[in-house]
């Protein structure tokens, strides 16, 4: 994809626009936000997990109305069925000739921004509904595969204390999200202009500032940024060190259980691409890899009963892990 010199700059210019946006309604979290925009130029979709409250849901919907793109939102709940989302057939008859006729009528993930609500509030065969569309942008009904508009994201929320009723995500699926954000408290100072600013009578208005075209061209350009193939081994060696049989990590042995497969790595690399040229830079730095590599790995690294006993996280090993790996030995 040719694209020239000037419309390369505005491209990267709307970039910060759409998170001033976006901030226009939410306070803080300047983190999750660049994590969740640095999701959509790499293509892929992302968790969110924190206590109610903390405004996942308005952070997802104030996204997609900075975004010139289609939304909806999916309420998940325990008797939601597959063809609620997906779409199903209805019989339909043709009043010319009297005939009738199945039409495939869509569902509310046929749209560009997904909103999954709660989505470990619903049982695994309609969590599973999502597999194909988040991997192959396309859904299968009936036997006839009908493809999904791009740019196609899913954002999903979960709430992390209540375990009644929710049913935890196969690790099947949580490989499927390119990140796992979690969203903490906000800082004093923070909390302080969140009560100011949403217990008023103005309300802030987003404007949308890119278009699925441009994000489309966006998400082409993440893919040109350049990496060091001295940095690819050093991902290769962070990824690798994570699998406690091969690992000669010995905090990986004594606290995991399942290291990361092959899609870590490119989802960390991926990511490291986009965040560079979220900064308007076209090649990757190790600061690019050590950022992204936590919400790449926290569901990508299975920890075992001990580390779960003892308040070991993913976090953690993936912390050591970048203490202990040997860095590229040219200055990058």
């Amino acid at each position: 994809m040719e694209i020239s010199e000037s419309n390369l700059k505005e491209l990267i210019f709307k970039i910060s626009l759409l998170k001033k946006e976006i901030q226009k309604v939410i306070v803080g979290q300047d983190i999750i936000i660049e994590e969740m925009l640095v999701a959509l130029m790499a293509g892929g979709h992302c968790l969110l997990e924190g206590v109610p409250g903390l405004a996942k849901t308005l952070m997802v919907r104030t996204m997609s109305q900075a975004l010139d793109l289609s939304f909806r939102r999916i309420q998940f709940t325990p008797d939601l069925m597959p063809t609620d989302i997906v779409g199903t057939e209805i019989l339909e008859e043709d009043h010319v000739t009297g005939k009738r006729f199945f039409k495939f009528n869509k569902g509310p993930l046929f749209a560009n921004i997904v909103l999954a609500d709660e989505i470990n509030r619903t049982p695994p065969k309609t969590q599973s509904a999502l597999l194909e569309a988040m991997q192959e942008f396309e859904v299968t009904y009936g036997g006839q595969t009908y493809p999904l508009d791009r740019p196609f994201f899913i954002l999903a929320t979960q709430n992390p204390i209540e375990q009644a009723g929710t049913y935890p995500l196969p690790e099947a699926q949580l490989d499927r999200f390119l990140l796992f954000i979690k969203i903490g408290y906000p800082s004093a100072e923070e909390e302080t202009r969140i009560l100011s600013s949403t217990t008023g009578a103005k309300a802030e208005k987003v404007q949308p500032v890119i278009g699925a075209e441009e994000i489309k061209q966006l998400q082409a350009l993440t893919r040109q940024v350049s990496i060091s193939d001295d940095l690819i081994s050093y991902v290769s060696d962070v990824i690798r060190a994570t699998r406690p049989d091969t690992s000669t990590v010995s905090f990986v042995k004594e606290w995991v259980r399942w290291g990361s497969g092959p899609r870590a790595g490119q989802a960390l690399i991926l990511t490291a691409k986009a965040r560079a040229l979220f900064h308007g830079r076209y090649a990757v730095l190790m600061e690019d890899l050590q950022t992204m590599a936590f919400p790449v790995l926290r569901h990508r690294i299975l920890m075992n009963f001990k580390a779960d006993a003892e308040n070991v996280s993913s976090d953690m090993v993936t912390q050591e892990l970048l203490k202990v790996i040997t860095r590229p030995k040219v200055k990058i």
